[in-house]
């Protein structure tokens, strides 16, 4: 789930202060629906991943992305799952543990006419729901969970323990920084890596 930014603008309120009117934008960065920009809401816990966080990471899977069955968990926004659908995934499975952002999630899947057999919203947590994609494994994973609730750790334990990749599958990962990072090498190979001073990520291949 990314952390967003705030944006210029008043977001109406629920009676318990939840934002549940979109209150700033995402853009599409490349593909079918390049420079498309989404609404999203904005609060605690939630941001999409910066454009140049993401250009950089749809180079790295520039030719892993074309058919290919993706999960973005800790949707969030969907910025990722938006992109990998616009740049021709097979099929996205978001899942958002806000249940404004699902909504959202659902409502943006609307407005590209997005037919529900590619891409559907699961709201729920993430580490409770991933294991029933097992049936159908994901080649390819985008995993941005909030920082500091050492999500990181246990969400690619359930993946290992589960098996829920695709054998050779890819795993996106960004995470806090400085965060320990220790996977399990006889799991995991690391294909790339970069960091900023408040975050690092990595593609990383799943060998089982």
């Amino acid at each position: 789930m990314r952390h967003m930014k705030k944006h210029a603008g008043t977001a109406r309120s629920n009676k318990q202060g939840k934002q549940t009117q979109p209150t700033g934008l995402v853009r599409i960065i490349s593909g079918q629906w390049r420079g498309r920009k989404l609404p999203v809401l904005a609060g605690d816990g939630l941001r999409p991943t910066t454009d140049r966080t993401k250009e950089t990471l749809f180079n790295w899977l520039m030719h892993d992305i074309a058919n290919r069955v993706c999960v973005d968990a800790f949707a969030g926004s969907g910025s990722l799952g938006f992109e990998a659908l616009s740049r021709g995934a097979k099929q996205v499975v978001f899942i958002e543990k806000n249940k404004a952002a699902a909504t959202q999630l659902t409502k943006n899947l609307n407005l590209l006419n997005v037919d529900s057999h590619r891409a559907t919203v699961q709201n729920g947590d993430a580490i409770e729901l991933l294991p029933q994609l097992v049936k159908n494994k994901p080649d390819l994973m985008f995993l941005d969970p909030p920082f500091h609730q050492s999500l990181v750790e246990r969400t690619l334990h359930m993946i290992e323990r589960h098996q829920i990749l695709a054998p050779g599958g890819l795993l996106y990962l960004e995470m806090e920084q400085p965060a320990p990072f220790s996977p399990n090498t006889s799991c995991w190979d690391t294909l790339k890596m970069s960091t900023t001073s408040q975050f690092s990520y990595r593609l990383l291949r799943y060998t089982g």
